[in-house]
């Protein structure tokens, strides 16, 4: 807990990042978050891995060993052929119990508005599972109206707008999606405290969560919200309840 409020963080990574060198473990990324006071966190593996099943079963053991501590969530590549990717995030969702798979245009670079791409969105609709979509770097696949088309072709699918389109230029686009998108979600990282107060003046904070993306990045994420002034009721959505509700956890 920090402050008082529970802390859900919606955006960390463990593993071996292929394209940085970056290892995380459970055991580091647990260290962080007491520290931090983060009471539980989705777990997404690094876009560019050395092997995908490795980085789902380290995740998968991490939610089996700590199971209110991490929720799992898939990332491998669309461009793998599709039944294996189908079969992949099958046994995450089955064998692991994983809530959401990861979308990484910037790594992947799939337009998320194609018909190529509507059999991430409808494996994703068949596990019960929320789609969590980097947007801002990478562009032109990564911009947050893109998600639109999905959003719109599939209304029961969950789908997080992550860094909320990275601010700039791109913030405006990530507010209008999840407008004309009530099943569109905004995950904040990145934003500085002026662009937070920007979404909340139009989108509810029912609809919006809290993340940090790398674990040096956890004091200053979660620290901006505690400390903006703005509702308690709206501070302990976005740190803690839209998280558990769109993963799957009310509790």
């Amino acid at each position: 807990m920090r402050n008082g409020l529970r802390v859900f963080d919606a955006h960390i990574h463990l593993g071996e990042a292929a394209h940085s060198g970056r290892k995380q473990t459970p055991g580091m990324m647990l260290e962080q978050m007491d520290r931090h006071g983060v009471d539980r966190a989705l777990a997404i593996p690094f876009p560019m891995v050395p092997s995908y099943r490795e980085a789902h079963n380290l995740i998968g053991e991490a939610v089996r060993s700590h199971p209110s501590r991490f929720v799992g969530a898939a990332c491998l590549s669309p461009f793998l052929p599709q039944a294996e990717y189908r079969d992949e995030v099958r046994r995450c969702a089955e064998e692991f119990g994983f809530r959401a798979l990861k979308f990484q245009p910037q790594f992947q670079p799939l337009d998320p508005s194609s018909s190529r791409a509507e059999f991430m969105f409808e494996i994703a609709l068949e596990h019960r599972l929320a789609v969590v979509c980097h947007t801002g770097s990478g562009v032109p696949y990564a911009l947050p109206s893109l998600l639109m088309v999905p959003a719109r072709k599939y209304p029961n699918l969950k789908i997080i707008v992550a860094h909320c389109g990275g601010g700039g230029m791109l913030l405006p686009e990530a507010i209008v999606a999840a407008l004309f998108c009530p099943n569109i979600f905004l995950e904040l990282s990145t934003l500085m405290p002026n662009h937070v107060h920007q979404v909340l003046a139009q989108v509810p904070a029912a609809r919006l969560m809290a993340g940090s993306d790398l674990p040096e990045n956890i004091d200053v994420e979660m620290g901006k919200i505690v400390n903006l002034d703005i509702p308690e009721v709206d501070r302990q959505e976005i740190l803690w309840g839209t998280a558990c509700r769109v993963f799957g956890d009310a509790g």
